[in-house]
């Protein structure tokens, strides 16, 4: 009998809220009905009478009073609702209604499967908001000593800010170090090494780490950061590989006789991974384009498991550099694939190869006049794929907006992505005749298939919330952040806005002609308040003007007397 009962309050409880949601307009003229009904039992003519009687009597000492005090206090909420959003990003009076009226209007289901299931999922996209706003290490990062200390030096600018170093440094630890590094005194001194904040004492670690043993994460630290020039960094890393090499042959024999032997032997993997891809940095960087390709196929071969790295897309930009079209196809073929995570080399790559193929005859006229192709609505929906998922891209490709020097991390989807890809491929670009017009000519119109408030993605999910946050913390300070999507005004705050504008009009009116506002006030209230809906006339206004104003009265016509 109790489930029944609950069970039947629920469904009317369930249909009150239907009624009210869908036939709120029923209900408001069913009020309005009862209102006129039961107007001589309530004494709604009287209680009019008496309240119009009471406005007639105000002066305009107490208007000037009235609209004082209601600009003060919408002020005020304004100033706090500004406030709340600045710190919060939400409005405080949304956030209240949507979390405490929204259940009693019944937004909330009532039914507890389904909110297990809704807890169950607003829990996967809690964790897939978080892991959205996982920041991830720049494949194509530069050295450190042979160019963001050049920039340096020849700017005065900081190119890389702290948070974004200490990221690097615990990289570092994460690949570089293990557990049984006390053992050996040169892997100890380089465990301190890369938790140290001096670059200088770093170095001076590294060094006094190859003075014991030939230690490759020492050549590895002085390649990045003492090197001045590319030639200088290669020669280090070649010094690494060749003591990393012997060392993971060490520890290859090794590895299955106990858990220490395997987390040394993943170390020293990693280390050689690092070694061998920015060994095929530096070729790609001092001109051997086809040296550097070969490099990255072996260690992607050699390597398969170690994706973290995202090898691919340095191999990617090697190939763009020489032109192989169609090994560049292969490899998104094999990594642009629904399973795996995206990116912005991997959209706009694939974005770029079907431009190619329309682009040096596109024209907008001959397209608004014809239609497009298939070939073209193929490249335009790549364009349209690649801007949402980064809508930065296209403003650094097209050079509105200046460059800077890419971060060690960037967060996917965000500015920092933006200027790593655009740093690298604005070149491949420029190079196919007819991209960039047609990148021009296309990119905004993505915006109009995006849903809005971007609840939920197009072609990908939404955009994380984090993505400033994360990207002003990955550029320097002389950047200008580019975000989307950008945080709109609450409709309140705009709401409280007009409200503490309105308000204050009405004060400032009121406080320069008191008699006259006194006057309006007091006709208005007559209007609205007026027993009869009949006897609404513009006759007691005009009269009450012309008296504070002393104007002579006009001669009444026939309608106003009857």
């Amino acid at each position: 009998m109790a489930e029944a009962a609950t069970g039947f309050l629920e469904q009317l409880k369930s249909c009150i809220v239907w009624s009210w949601t869908y036939l709120w307009t029923v209900w408001f003229f069913i009020v309005l009905f009862l209102v006129y009904v039961l107007r001589v039992p309530l004494k709604i003519n009287d209680n009019l009478s008496t309240v119009s009687m009471f406005l007639n009597t105000l002066t305009p000492k107490f208007y000037v009073a009235l609209t004082g005090t209601s600009s003060l206090i919408s002020g005020l909420i304004l100033i706090f609702e500004w406030w709340y959003f600045r710190k919060y990003g939400t409005s405080f009076i949304e956030q209240v209604s949507v979390s405490h009226l929204r259940p009693l209007l019944g937004g909330v289901d009532n039914n507890s499967s389904n909110n297990s299931n809704s807890s169950n999922g607003d829990s996967d996209s809690n964790r897939q908001s978080v892991s959205e706003c996982k920041v991830w290490r720049n494949p194509l990062n530069l050295f450190r000593g042979a160019e963001y200390n050049r920039y340096t030096w020849v700017t005065g600018r900081e190119p890389l800010t702290y948070y974004d170093m200490n990221l690097s440094a615990q990289d570092h630890q994460t690949f570089f170090t293990c557990d049984s590094d006390h053992l050996r005194p040169a892997d100890a001194i380089m465990q301190k090494a890369w938790r140290e904040r001096n670059p200088q004492a770093r170095i001076s670690a590294a060094h006094e780490a190859l003075e014991i043993n030939e230690c490759a994460t020492a050549y590895i630290l002085l390649a990045e950061e003492e090197a001045t020039t590319i030639a200088e960094a290669e020669k280090l890393f070649k010094q690494a590989l060749k003591a990393g090499d012997g060392c993971y042959r060490r520890s290859q024999q090794l590895q299955h006789h106990g858990s220490q032997y395997e987390a040394q032997h993943r170390r020293d993997t990693n280390v050689l991974v690092y070694i061998k891809r920015r060994l095929a940095m530096c070729a790609r960087r001092l001109g051997r384009t086809r040296e550097a390709v070969k490099m990255m196929r072996d260690l992607m071969k050699e390597f398969p498991l170690l994706s973290m790295f995202n090898i691919h897309e340095n191999l990617l930009e090697a190939l763009l550099e020489l032109q192989a079209y169609a090994d560049v196809q292969a490899v998104l073929a094999k990594y642009d694939d629904i399973s795996l995570p995206k990116s912005a080399t991997i959209c706009y790559t694939a974005a770029l190869l079907k431009a190619r193929a329309v682009s040096d005859k596109f024209s907008p006229e001959a397209a608004s006049r014809r239609g497009l192709s298939t070939a073209e609505m193929n490249a335009v929906e790549a364009i349209h794929r690649a801007v949402e998922f980064n809508p930065h891209v296209p403003k650094y490709l097209l050079e509105m907006k200046s460059l800077i020097l890419p971060p060690e991390h960037i967060l996917k989807r965000g500015d920092s992505e933006a200027i790593a890809y655009a740093f690298f491929h604005l070149a491949h670009w420029k190079r196919v005749e007819g991209a960039l017009n047609l990148l021009h000519c296309t990119w905004e119109g993505t915006f109009r298939m995006i849903p809005y408030p971007l609840e939920k993605g197009h072609l990908f999910y939404p955009y994380p919330i984090c993505t400033e946050t994360a990207d002003r913390e990955l550029l320097p300070s002389f950047h200008e952040v580019s975000v989307y999507p950008k945080k709109e005004l609450p409709f309140f705050i705009l709401f409280t806005a007009g409200l503490c504008s309105f308000t204050a009009m009405l004060a400032l009116l009121t406080h320069q002609f008191p008699e006259l506002m006194g006057v309006f006030a007091k006709a208005m209230s007559d209007i609205f308040c007026s027993a009869e809906f009949r006897d609404w006339n513009c006759k007691s206004i005009f009269m009450r003007v012309e008296d504070e104003l002393e104007i002579p009265p006009a001669p009444q016509s026939q309608h106003f007397q009857n």
